[in-house]
Parts: C-alpha cells; structure tokens; sequence
C-alpha cells in the first residue's frame, strides 16, 4: 500500500552556536551538555508533537493536523520548549563543579525553533520511520537564513500562520523573505519566544 500525503505542523528545534561549542570542548562533557539541552526541549515539545528524529544538534518533530486543536497552541508548546531550554542552560552554566571549557562555555548556546505547516509523507526506509516531501526539506533550509539574531528565535513561515489563524500584522510580525534553489522564494516570520499574542476566539 503506498503512503498517503497528510497534513500538519513541521517543527525543528536547533541548538546554535553547537559546531563552535562541540569543536571547541572537551569530548566528555561537550557532546552529553548537548544531549541534556535537547532533553528538556523534547519534554515540551511531545506530547503533543511527534519527535521524528534527533539530528546532532537539533529536534525534529511533527503534528498531523487535529493532534494540536486549536492550532494556536503550538505557540504554547514552542514557549514552553524555550522557557524549559533557558532554565536549564542557566543550571548547566551556574554548576561550578567544573571547570572544563564546556560546562564554563553552556551560556554561548541558544535555541531557535523553525515552525511550517505543509504536506509530507510518513515511509519507512529501511525499516527506519521517515517523514518525506519538499515540505520536510523546507523547513531543515530553513535554519540557514537571513535572520541576524544572535539570541535565540522562533521563525514561523507564512504557511504556519496561516494554519493557526494568525494575522502577523496585528500580531506585530515583520515579513522576510528567504530564496531557495528548487523551493523558491518562501515569506517568513521572526519572532521574539513569547510575544505572540494568541487570536481571541470570536464568541457564538
């Protein structure tokens, strides 16, 4: 039986500054710092997300369409995995067991959460689950951007805003635009963890 399209939210969730902090630490303590962080992103982000793959330095996760009713509470869960990644980060680094150039270097780390709403394939490749279609490669292009932050981020595309009802003028969103060979040209959202105040839901 082939696999049929569905729909829903595609979420990645990045550690930056990870290549610097893994390449620049000590072995033992480097790479488990990392595996922590994303820890305590995924306890917020599933349930109700479906984590699909952790990728080194990042969580993939996805949420067919009805799992996260109203859509709008993707934002909560986002905010959550944001508040949850700080907290953390700020424990790691006030440790001072240790002294090694990791546990002193924790704070250089931020997050920043990619969020698209689009049509994918779930397969199965040798015997591994997999999530496939151009949507799926959107959002991994998507963590290398134009956005200048060194804070972390939550860019959300037009798609995705669109999906939770979201107008991102009155939601104070400043449009970008980002290009990508064979994807074309893709208008996105960035956003301060936090600031985006949900829609009222009109009354009966």
């Amino acid at each position: 039986m082939e696999p049929m399209a569905e729909r829903g939210f595609l979420v990645l969730a990045d550690i930056s500054g990870f290549t610097q902090f893994v390449a620049g630490t000590e072995l033992e303590h480097g790479p488990p710092i990392i595996a922590d962080l994303l820890e305590v992103v995924i306890d917020r982000l599933a349930p109700p997300l479906a984590v699909q793959e952790v990728e080194g330095d990042a969580v993939f996760a996805f949420g067919l369409d009805g799992a996260i009713v109203p859509a709008t509470t993707l934002l909560d869960v986002v905010d959550d995995a944001f508040v949850a990644f700080k907290a953390r980060r700020r424990v790691l680094a006030a440790d001072e067991s240790c002294s090694c150039r990791a546990c002193r270097s924790v704070g250089s780390l931020d997050l920043k959460i990619i969020a698209h709403h689009g049509a994918f394939l779930r397969q199965t490749v040798a015997g591994r689950a997999q999530l496939g279609g151009a949507e799926v490669i959107l959002v991994h292009r998507l963590l290398k951007n134009g956005v200048g932050r060194v804070a972390g981020y939550l860019l959300l595309t037009e798609a995705a805003l669109a999906w939770m009802e979201i107008d991102p003028r009155a939601a104070g969103l400043v449009a970008q635009s980002q290009r990508y060979e064979h994807l074309g040209e893709v208008r996105c959202f960035v956003a301060e963890p936090g600031s985006i105040a949900r829609p009222v839901p009109a009354t009966a």
